[in-house]
């Protein structure tokens, strides 16, 4: 029983940090049209910062625990080649995050270099590193 709220836990957190990292970078789009210093750049601003702080990290963390936990408990490491290569994704989906904080301190103190285009394509890397993973994690093809 422990382990099935676990997972629980594990989907939840993974859901916040997924909705969090698939909408920051469309609040970038956005943030690049506003001209610097305008009431609607400060706006973003917060929006961005609090949705990094209050959800995208905070999620972020917790999938990690609670997905340690759960592969702790349940994954024969030497047989489970589909999980080496989720974690090395979610380790990547982890830097993607990182990006994510860099570009928001970017934004706040008015830094920001990168266009409408480069965030538009930004914004498709966690939906095809979700994908693949949880494709590993479903189906465990290897």
């Amino acid at each position: 029983m422990f382990l099935l709220y676990i997972k629980a836990f594990h989907i939840i957190s993974v859901i916040a940090w997924m909705a969090g990292v698939l909408y920051l970078p469309r609040l970038f789009v956005y943030h690049t049209e506003a001209e610097k210093g305008s009431r609607q750049s400060e706006t973003f601003k917060i929006m961005e910062r609090r949705l990094l702080k209050a959800i995208i990290t905070p999620a972020m963390i917790a999938s990690w625990v609670f997905g340690l936990v759960l592969a702790f408990q349940t994954v024969d490491w030497s047989q489970a080649g589909w999980f080496h290569l989720k974690l090395v994704l979610v380790v990547v989906l982890s830097g993607f995050t990182g990006f994510l904080a860099r570009w928001t301190r970017e934004f706040a103190e008015d830094r920001n270099t990168h266009t409408q285009r480069f965030f538009r394509i930004a914004n498709e890397v966690p939906t095809l590193l979700m994908i693949v993973i949880v494709i590993l994690a479903v189906v465990k093809p290897f």
